[in-house]
């Protein structure tokens, strides 16, 4: 059993931060890889990043890069989403997740990734 508990959105204003986190508990033999996903409504949900929880690489959208980071802590049982610069275009229900990938040095893709939690609320204002 793999459970994910999401925290850390809110509202903020365009051109601020957010750090979402994730709590990851279950065996860890069940999964490989973390990562983040996102959904605004009327829109289909879009992979945002991803981390290899052994080697720690690390996947971004485009739509991303330069601005958020994905990280995880040393006990491999928390991930975070640190979200800078952020745009209205950001705003959605954002989705921990987990999967598998293998070989872990793979480029992270969407279609890795089985495991969610219930989504936290980010929302950024013009």
């Amino acid at each position: 059993q793999v459970q994910l508990v999401e925290s850390g959105g809110g509202s903020v204003q365009a051109g601020g931060s957010l750090r979402l986190s994730c709590a990851a508990s279950g065996y860890t033999w069940k999964w490989n890889c973390m990562g983040w996903f996102r959904q605004a409504p009327g829109k289909e949900r879009e992979w945002v990043t991803g981390i290899y929880v052994g080697n720690r690489m690390t996947y971004y959208a485009d739509s991303v890069k330069g601005r958020f980071t994905i990280s995880q802590d040393n006990a491999k049982s928390t991930a975070y989403l640190q979200m800078n610069s952020l745009k209205p275009e950001d705003t959605a229900m954002y989705y921990c997740a987990a999967g598998f990938r293998s070989p872990p040095v793979s480029p992270l893709t969407g279609a890795d990734f089985h495991y969610w939690g219930q989504g936290t609320q980010v929302t950024v204002s013009s």
